[in-house]
C-alpha cells in the first residue's frame, strides 16, 4: 500500500498551530479590555463598543508593518521587540487623529512554524497592546512553505480605535504662529532600514556584534530597540491642552510626514539643533555620505511625535511630557508658506 501524503508532508504543521494558541491564551488574555466578549481561536473576534460613552462615535483605523527590521531580527536571532514595534506602527497612526486604540490584530506569515520564535513574536505584541491600552483580540499565522526562505517571516498589523464626532484633530486647526512640540524617539522606530542597512552592514561591512559608536549597546541592539507607543501621552494631552495637530514622524520623515497635517498655506520652520539627534543617524549620515535632507526625508531624526499648540500652551506642554519622563522640546512653528513653496524648511 502506498504512504499517503499530509499537510504535515508538505510542510504545514496543524496541530503545532493548534498547540501555539493553547500556549499563548493568557498571555493574549491579559490585553482584554472589558469591551472583549470573545475568546482567541474562533473564526473571528468580538469587541463591544461602549456607545454610552461617546454620543457619536467615529472609529479610526489603520495597518502597518515592521519592514526591513525584520532583517535584524533575523541576524540577531532576536525577536521578542519587533511585535511591539507592529503595535507601535499602526496605533502612533491613529492617535494623530485623537482617537483611542481599541483593539488589534496581526497576522504572521513564515515558511515552517516555528513555535517558540512565534510565541516571542506574539509576546511582544501583547507588551505593545499593554503599553498603548488596546486589546489583541485575534490574528492569523499563515504557514507558506517556499514561499518564504527558511527561518524568516513577515508580519502585518491592524488597530482599530475611536475618537468622538467633532473632537478629530484637523489641519484646519492649526494657525500661523503655532509652535511645534517635538517627543523624543526610541531611536530609529521602524523606518529606514533598508537605508541604514545599506550603510552599516554593505558599505561599511559592519556585523551586528560591532560597537562603532563606543558604547555598550551593539549595532544590532541599537537597531533592533523597540518602537515607542505614545497613545497615553496623546490622551494625558488632549484632556487638558489645546492641541491643534498631531504628526508621527514615519516613513518619509519630516519632509512628508509634517506636511500631511498642514493647512495649504502653511508651512513648518523646524530649528535645527533645538534637539540632540541621537549619535546612530549622524553615524549614518557621514559614513554613508548621505545628504542632510536625505537623513530628515527618511528618518525621524531623534523626533517620533509632534504635536502643534497654541504658542501660549508650549512650555507647559513640554513640562507636562517631561514630568512623565518624556524628553520633549519646542522644536520650530508654522508660518505662511512662501512663494519658494516648500512645506518644511530647517533653520
Amino acid at each position: 500500500m502506498k504512504k499517503t501524503t499530509t499537510y504535515k508532508d508538505a510542510g504545514v504543521d496543524i496541530e503545532r498551530g493548534n498547540l501555539l494558541v493553547k500556549k499563548i491564551r493568557e498571555a493574549v488574555k491579559s490585553t482584554y479590555r472589558p469591551e472583549v466578549i470573545s475568546d482567541i481561536g474562533g473564526f473571528n473576534s468580538l469587541f463591544s463598543l461602549n456607545t454610552d460613552k461617546y454620543r457619536n462615535p467615529v472609529l479610526v483605523s489603520s495597518t502597518d508593518g515592521v519592514g526591513t527590521k525584520l532583517k535584524v531580527a533575523f541576524l540577531m536571532d532576536k525577536h521578542d521587540t519587533v511585535g511591539i514595534d507592529l503595535v507601535a506602527m499602526c496605533v502612533n497612526d491613529i492617535i494623530v487623529s485623537g482617537a483611542e486604540p481599541l483593539f488589534f490584530l496581526d497576522y504572521i506569515a513564515t515558511a515552517s512554524l516555528d513555535s517558540i520564535r512565534v510565541e516571542e513574536i506574539i509576546r511582544g505584541i501583547v507588551q505593545g497592546c499593554i503599553e498603548a491600552g488596546c486589546s489583541l483580540i485575534g490574528g492569523e499565522t499563515a504557514e507558506m512553505p517556499s514561499f518564504y526562505k527558511k527561518g524568516e517571516y513577515d508580519l502585518a498589523g491592524f488597530v482599530v480605535g475611536v475618537v468622538e464626532r467633532g473632537k478629530e484633530l484637523h489641519s484646519s486647526s492649526i494657525n500661523v504662529e503655532n509652535k511645534i512640540v517635538g517627543v523624543a524617539s526610541s531611536g530609529l522606530h521602524s523606518n529606514g532600514y533598508s537605508l541604514a542597512r545599506n550603510v552599516l552592514f554593505d558599505f561599511l561591512n559592519l556585523s551586528v556584534n560591532d560597537k562603532p559608536l563606543g558604547n555598550e549597546k551593539t549595532i544590532g541592539e541599537i537597531l533592533l530597540e523597540p518602537t515607542k507607543i505614545y497613545a497615553k501621552e496623546v490622551q494625558n494631552l488632549l484632556r487638558d491642552f489645546h492641541i491643534n495637530g498631531i504628526a508621527h514622524i514615519t516613513g518619509g520623515g519630516f519632509i512628508d510626514n509634517l506636511p500631511r497635517i498642514l493647512p495649504k498655506n502653511c508651512r513648518a520652520t523646524i530649528y535645527k539643533g533645538s534637539w540632540d539627534i541621537p549619535p546612530i543617524f549622524t553615524f549614518i549620515q557621514e559614513n554613508g555620505n548621505v545628504s542632510e535632507r536625505e537623513m530628515f526625508r527618511t528618518f525621524n531624526q531623534g523626533i517620533g511625535m509632534i504635536f502643534v499648540v497654541p504658542p501660549d500652551e508650549a512650555e507647559d506642554i513640554v513640562s507636562r511630557l517631561e514630568g512623565h519622563q518624556e524628553r520633549a522640546y519646542i522644536i520650530g512653528e508654522v508660518n505662511l508658506k512662501t512663494k519658494d513653496n516648500e512645506e518644511v524648511i530647517f533653520l
